[in-house]
């Protein structure tokens, strides 16, 4: 029998579809993998942030993908990346086969992410990283343009940076023991957890802090997931340490922070402890948080730009509670991902990335901008400073997180004093003051 040769001309373009795929525009929703630690503050950041974009953007009928309004479709997996990387491959691995996302945002601890962007690169999907601080994740971009480009640092800025501001805010409050309990010279006690992204902070901080007119006298390393810091801390009230540097993003957090208010060591405690960045810090420590500061993105009633009020004020509206650094999924996709994809008009992870990491854009927590390394190489890595990001220092006083820095903070000669909208004085826990007062 005679094949009509329209019927075969219908035949040819259905096999020329499923030969090349339909294009990027036909897509019927954007999918984006939202992949983090679900069961812990986290992950829960990484989803809320994300949900909350997928919302506003659903709510005005998609993005424009060329001629048509797609909208967005958020696949939530649990990476379990604190407890097994094996656990956070295979989550990224399913979320490329079995799940078909687009775009990637989320990822927190850098071993596991460094597997993960692997995956990630091997099918040339955009990964935007929201939590991992290691340099190497965009060193590999600079090193490996053609292979790594897919890759860009979503939050925070890198460790280097971080461990600057920390040594900053570390200045700022030695300062302020010095004058308020006439200590000529403040010891520094380090403790890190045991974690990747954390031995370049302890390499800088070993080398710094003697810079700073301060002596480190030991260094702790308690595991990410310990529930006892008794020994640490014995050692430590040993040591006749004024300040505690803290390098803690896991859950070790909570009971370190519970048992220097429990024991009333005499040390403040500034650097970083994410666990304190969240609103159930209070009750996770029964108040024995008091006066923990801590690095941090967002505090309630703290403008870092005409964005930030919006952003929290929405989110604790939204979930009850202040958005942790792990919610700026948030602005990278409301901010980052989403225009660059009506400029674009495809999904087309070349052409996206062409014009993401060349952007200059405004975010709640200051202002995002690709840097590219001393040899001009794209890095995909976050810019640090005054006019882009800087990020908080905040402290729990009495029960409220609040922002205490930057305060009147002069980053460098001819640069003007910066102090947010909405920060406070710095308090230094009474029992310490009693301490240093006899």
């Amino acid at each position: 029998m005679k094949i009509p040769k329209f019927v075969l001309s219908i035949l040819l373009v259905a096999c020329l579809v499923m030969a090349i795929g339909l294009p990027a525009y036909a897509a019927k929703v954007i999918k984006i993998g939202v992949i983090g630690p679900m069961k812990f503050m986290q992950g829960k950041g990484h989803w809320n942030g994300a949900t909350m974009a997928a919302e506003e953007i659903n709510a005005k009928g998609g993005l424009w993908v060329g001629k048509k309004k797609v909208k967005i479709e958020l696949v939530k997996l649990d990476s379990n990346e604190f407890l097994s990387i094996i656990d956070a491959t295979n989550a990224m691995e399913l979320a490329i086969t079995r799940h078909k996302v687009d775009f990637l945002v989320g990822g927190f601890r850098t071993e596991a992410v460094l597997a993960m962007q692997d995956i990630a690169m091997d099918y040339k999907k955009i990964f935007l990283g929201c939590g991992a601080a290691h340099p190497e994740l965009c060193i590999r971009v600079a090193k490996d343009y053609k292979r790594y480009k897919y890759f860009f640092r979503g939050t925070p800025f890198n460790s280097r940076y971080l461990v600057k501001t920390c040594f900053i805010q570390m200045a700022t409050v030695g300062g302020i023991l010095k004058k308020v309990l006439g200590i000529p010279k403040v010891k520094v006690a380090i403790v890190a957890e045991k974690a990747v992204w954390v031995d370049p902070m302890i390499k800088a901080a070993k080398g710094f802090i003697p810079k700073m007119g301060m002596e480190v006298v030991g260094i702790w390393r308690p595991s990410a997931v310990a529930t006892d810091v008794t020994a640490e801390l014995s050692a430590i009230q040993r040591s006749g340490a004024h300040m505690i540097f803290t390098i803690l993003s896991s859950s070790v957090g909570i009971p370190f922070a519970r048992q220097v208010g429990e024991l009333k060591i005499p040390a403040v405690q500034v650097g970083i402890n994410v666990e304190a960045q969240k609103d159930g810090f209070w009750e996770a420590t029964q108040g024995m948080g008091n006066y923990v500061m801590t690095l941090n993105t967002y505090a309630r009633g703290v403008e870092v730009n005409e964005l930030t009020p919006r952003f929290v004020n929405t989110y604790i509206k939204r979930f009850g509670e202040t958005p942790t650094y792990t919610a700026d999924t948030y602005a990278n996709i409301i901010y980052g991902l989403a225009p660059v994809i009506e400029e674009a008009g495809t999904l087309d992870a070349d052409k996206i990335v062409a014009i993401l990491e060349n952007r200059e854009y405004a975010v709640p927590s200051g202002k995002n901008k690709y840097m590219k390394d001393a040899q001009g190489r794209h890095l995909h890595d976050l810019t640090w400073g005054p006019g882009y990001l800087t990020s908080l220092g905040v402290q729990w006083q009495d029960g409220k997180l609040v922002g205490v820095w930057p305060n009147r903070w002069k980053p460098a000669k001819g640069v003007p004093e910066i102090t947010y909208k909405g920060i406070v004085p710095y308090k230094i826990a009474p029992w310490i003051i009693k301490e240093y007062k006899k």
